[in-house]
């Protein structure tokens, strides 16, 4: 059954009939001091068996496994399927399994029809299009989960931390290694004193990203829309070009205007775990030391960023170099053992006289050899794991967890990588300032952390 409209409804439309709802609605919430675990509690609307009522906005891609991993908890109602190609085989697998949940091709329409039976959504769409989503359900009430990167600018982050504050809802971002094993462990192991004094840090995605074969410098045109795709929706905040399988599906993350890269796709999932336990912050100073494949609207073939972070109370400074493409991989750590291959996706970090080096997501951290390391074999600490990323999530609307990568620890990571976007994108160095949060030594690349002004008609997101 759909609840779409041919005819999709305007963010003015919503706004004159919903906005001042929500501002009541939500007036509790702004004064309620910041917590992990939902404190919209009071708005919940628990279905059966006290399950979470959680809508799925974004079906195929890595918005069909959210919905699976989330209804497999066992501690949700899907009352929601929203996708803006409903319909078409990008959906059907996740239709098929929820056959009798009303669809929806437009968020607004379906939050405007079913706020009040919807305790949290998932967001697993295009980069460009998290933070309008996730605004409007927080500014309701509702819990989220946001994949990553958390938002497509840095004042889109910015904004969703001040929401964070100012709703009291559930919020979690999607990089799933951050409720894994690399996470308890690398916790442990900084708390114990076993990973300290880190003065520099490489990580590398190497793997074929989806732009590779691309040799165009304009947008696409010329291909027939398949029928049932919400082309509007789809573009949302940002500039709407013509369809072109180019954009859609995936391939949006190929390009500056919708995606974030491979910094988006992957940074997460390497570097998060570093970024929180060292307390990164933001840098000081991004530079673009190497871009290779250079072109106006998709990103680089290779390119390796630096990240420069001064010190941050006992924490020495510190350099973190990213490296991607194909071949672009940093130098090969001088412990690492005789015939091992580095990781295609991986981190290393060097500390006083001993080296750890690790894949991606949850994967836990080895310690490479060498005298220091002996002498740590037998006095590594133990760890224990706890719930998964998606159950901390739900058990968080419930009120009965904190979530682990709330968007207070999620966002500064992202705008990290925002930052290095921008580096991506114009090359040479970038200064920028931590306290004012603004990129001091060139205009167009500050104008880049707020981005372009939303696309006329999706100007209220920005208000919430």
């Amino acid at each position: 059954m759909s609840h779409s409209r041919s005819t999709p409804i305007s963010a003015r439309t919503f706004s004159r009939r919903r906005f001042t709802q929500i501002a009541a609605s939500t007036a509790a919430l702004s004064v309620l001091p910041h917590a992990n675990v939902s404190a919209a509690s009071a708005q919940r609307v628990y279905g059966a068996n006290e399950k979470v009522n959680v809508a799925i906005i974004g079906c195929g891609g890595m918005g069909g496994n959210d919905a699976r991993s989330i209804f497999n908890t066992k501690l949700v109602n899907v009352v929601a399927l929203c996708d803006v190609a409903m319909g078409t085989k990008h959906t059907a697998a996740i239709e098929e399994k929820f056959p009798d949940v009303p669809r929806f091709k437009d968020f607004r329409v379906m939050f405007d029809k079913m706020s009040n039976q919807i305790d949290a959504c998932t967001v697993g769409v295009p980069d460009h299009s998290h933070f309008p989503i996730a605004i409007l359900a927080m500014s309701l009430g509702k819990g989220v989960y946001v994949e990553k990167p958390l938002a497509h600018t840095f004042q889109e982050i910015e904004l969703l931390m001040a929401a964070e504050k100012k709703y009291g809802v559930a919020c979690q971002m999607g990089n799933q290694g951050h409720s894994g094993a690399n996470f308890h462990q690398f916790k442990a192991w900084k708390e114990a004193g076993v990973i300290e004094n880190i003065r520099e840090v490489t990580a590398n995605m190497n793997a074929g990203r989806r732009w590779h074969p691309w040799t165009f410098d304009e947008w696409q045109t010329g291909e027939t829309m398949p029928d049932g795709i919400d082309w509007d929706t789809w573009a949302g905040t940002a500039a709407k070009h013509p369809y072109s399988d180019k954009l859609h599906p995936g391939n949006w993350r190929s390009w500056f205007e919708y995606g974030n890269g491979a910094f988006g796709d992957w940074g997460p999932h390497l570097l998060d775990t570093v970024h929180r336990f060292l307390d990164l912050g933001l840098p000081e100073r991004v530079t673009a030391v190497m871009l290779d494949g250079r072109r106006k609207l998709i990103f680089p073939m290779a390119s390796t960023i630096q990240f420069d972070f001064p010190e941050r109370g006992d924490e020495p400074a510190c350099k973190v170099t990213w490296y991607d493409g194909v071949k672009n991989q940093p130098p090969r750590p001088a412990d690492l053992e005789e015939g091992r291959k580095m990781e295609t996706n991986g981190k290393t970090i060097y500390g006083d006289g001993i080296t750890f080096k690790g894949a991606s997501h949850g994967s836990p951290l080895r310690v490479l050899p060498g005298e220091k390391a002996n002498d740590l074999a037998s006095d590594l600490p133990s760890y224990e794991t706890g719930s998964n990323h998606h159950l901390n999530f739900v058990r968080a609307v419930k009120g009965e967890e904190q979530t682990r990568s709330s968007f207070d620890i999620s966002g500064p990571l992202s705008q990290m990588f925002c930052i290095g976007v921008i580096a991506q994108r114009l090359g040479g160095e970038l200064v920028f300032d931590r306290e004012t949060k603004q990129i001091t030594n060139n205009k167009v690349a500050n104008e880049l952390l707020v981005g372009p002004p939303p696309r006329k008609g999706w100007e209220e997101f920005y208000k919430l």
